[in-house]
């Protein structure tokens, strides 16, 4: 409660605003009533129509006054609920940013929106809605209950009756609505995660022609949330419809009894009209309390989904005595590394030093660990035993932000946002300038593909890159890279399933970004990397046999072997 309350602090005087305003709103509904009363009983009978006007425009600058703190409660409160929802999704987002490549291995993005939307646009209701409610429904209760006595206590008592078994029942009612949008939500979770994978998946599907499969998952889902959804309003029916008998059977007993007493003297005119008012003003807590009885429990359920998110401490952080990477670093040693994904062994104890310029080539058979050797450096995983060093010092004492900085990762599977050429270009360096990024556009071989495009950088890509093939994707990726300008290189991948003239392309492309890097290289295809300084042979998580392309030939090892597959798979092809 203490950590959610502090989402107030910053805006204390809104809160006191909306809150002070909401209760002479409260108050003046309650008052109301009684000045009914003392119209009709006291002023009438004077027949004094200069006061009777002089009443009415009193009344009407407090009608007045009573909508300006209305709208205040209305915009204002919800601006509190809205500056809160805000803030707690920066904090959720900034946090979510922080969190190991490990967390989103295990992670839905469907269900992490929902997190970010519509858990806290409920806890953004709740914290406007919430104390303010709560206070005000048991104000009017209480206030009306004192006026409803004041007016004349038999009729209250009776009144009285009714009340205690219409609130037991909304709550039953509440409880059972709320438990079944819980369930609902659920359904959104899921529903959100399918079309997500769906349209993500489009191409797939209907390369598969397995759209009538998708469509029978799809209407299992819609129609179970369907059935979900009727249940919810089924009691949300039952809810207000007994809410609203009990509210007009309040109301006939009220002017029946009332009109007993009136006739008998019991009770004046201006009374019973002030009680039938009153009546009106005690029903609309009820409502009230069956709003926050919904509301609160997709509120607390959302925050507590926030607070598990904030509860989860990033692997990977900062030693506090954390040192700036060295720039162009001699070596990079990984010593004794051991790695394994959860129970899955990768890495076992495994050697390599790396020296500063050197272009080395990663190959061995799928699975080995060449992309998880180069996932380590960067710190995206933690090794579990061992150690990386640079320049003999260990990367976990250096400071994170300046290590990713001085490494570039070209993939296969290049991930562009939804924007323009020149969003995912500039990506690399956001600060660039027209000159920068242009040279960084020939340097990638992509100006003249750009050129020939009617909209040039400003051309839209599609959803993560759909419009585009994955070579010119894969240049897009080295354009980054020329505008970070990274002392380290790691190619993951980048070569393979391109055709002869786009994989040129790419190579041309590599070459020059590589120029005075240390790079790292994992290709498919071994004609890409005969020309490197040296070729490490992995297999299931150790190094087999290393040197160059000509005397790992001259060997009858692994690395000649998979050469000759691959050559005899080409020929054969």
């Amino acid at each position: 409660m203490k950590s959610f309350l502090n989402y107030y602090k910053p805006y204390k005087g809104l809160f006191f605003i909306d809150f002070g305003s909401a209760i002479v709103v409260g108050l003046l509904e309650l008052i109301f009533p009684l000045i009914t009363s003392i119209y009709i009983d006291r002023l009438l009978p004077t027949n004094n129509w200069n006061l009777i006007v002089i009443f009415g425009l009193v009344l009407l600058g407090i009608f007045a006054a009573e909508s300006v703190l209305k709208f205040v409660v209305t915009y204002w409160g919800h601006k509190l609920g809205t500056n809160i929802e805000r803030d707690m999704r920066n904090d959720l987002y900034s946090h979510i940013q922080k969190l190991n490549f490990k967390y989103f291995d295990n992670q839905k993005s469907g269900k992490l929106i929902g997190r970010l939307t519509n858990d806290l646009m409920d806890i953004g209701e709740a914290a406007h809605h919430g104390p303010e409610d709560i206070f005000l429904s048991i104000m009017t209760l209480v206030g009306a209950f004192v006026i409803m006595l004041t007016i004349d206590v038999k009729l209250a008592l009776i009144t009285f009756c009714v009340v205690p078994i219409v609130f037991i029942l909304a709550i039953y009612f509440s409880q059972k609505m709320s438990r079944a949008f819980k369930g609902l939500f659920a359904n959104v979770s899921r529903f959100n995660e399918l079309i997500a994978d769906n349209v993500g998946g489009i191409r797939l599907v209907q390369a598969f022609t397995n759209e009538r499969h998708e469509q029978q998952k799809f209407n299992r889902i819609n129609d179970n949330f369907r059935a979900t959804k009727l249940k919810a309003y089924n009691y949300m029916s039952w809810n207000i419809t007994i809410s609203h008998i009990a509210q007009k059977l309040t109301l006939v007993i009220v002017l029946i009894v009332g009109s007993y007493f009136v006739l008998h003297g019991d009770l004046s005119y201006g009374g019973i009209v002030a009680f039938i008012m009153i009546t009106n003003v005690l029903f609309k807590p009820l409502e009230q309390i069956n709003m926050i009885i919904e509301l609160f429990p997709k509120a607390i359920a959302g925050f507590n989904n926030f607070r598990e998110i904030l509860a989860i401490d990033p692997e990977i952080q900062d030693d506090p005595q954390a040192t700036k990477m060295p720039v162009k670093p001699e070596t990079i040693e990984y010593k004794d590394v051991s790695f394994g994904y959860g129970e899955t062994p990768i890495l076992n104890n495994m050697n390599l030093t790396i020296h500063q310029g050197e272009k080395i080539a990663l190959v061995g058979p799928s699975g080995s660990g060449k992309t998880t050797i180069s996932s380590l450096l960067p710190r995206f995983y933690e090794v579990d035993e061992g150690d990386i060093l640079i320049d003999g010092q260990s990367i976990q004492s250096i400071q994170l932000a300046s290590l990713r900085s001085e490494i570039g990762v070209v993939q296969q599977d290049v991930f562009l946002f939804s924007g323009t050429l020149r969003d995912n270009i500039v990506y690399g360096h956001l600060d660039a300038d027209e000159t920068q990024i242009w040279d960084a556009i020939r340097n990638a071989q992509l100006e003249t593909f750009i050129n020939e495009l009617p909209f040039g950088l400003d051309t839209l890509v599609g959803e993560r890159g759909t419009k585009l093939s994955g070579g010119q994707k894969q240049r897009i990726s080295i354009a980054r890279m020329f505008l970070k300008d990274p002392s380290i290189i790691i190619l993951d991948e980048a070569t393979s399933a391109l055709d002869i003239e786009t994989e040129n392309k790419i190579q041309k492309a590599f070459k020059k970004l590589s120029e005075d890097r240390t790079s790292l290289i994992i290709a498919h295809r071994l004609s890409t990397i005969k020309d490197v300084d040296r070729i490490i042979f992995i297999k299931d998580g150790q190094i087999l046999e290393e040197g160059s392309h000509e005397s790992l030939m001259k060997q009858d090892g692994p690395y000649k072997q998979l050469y000759a597959s691959q050559f005899a798979e080409v020929e054969a092809f």
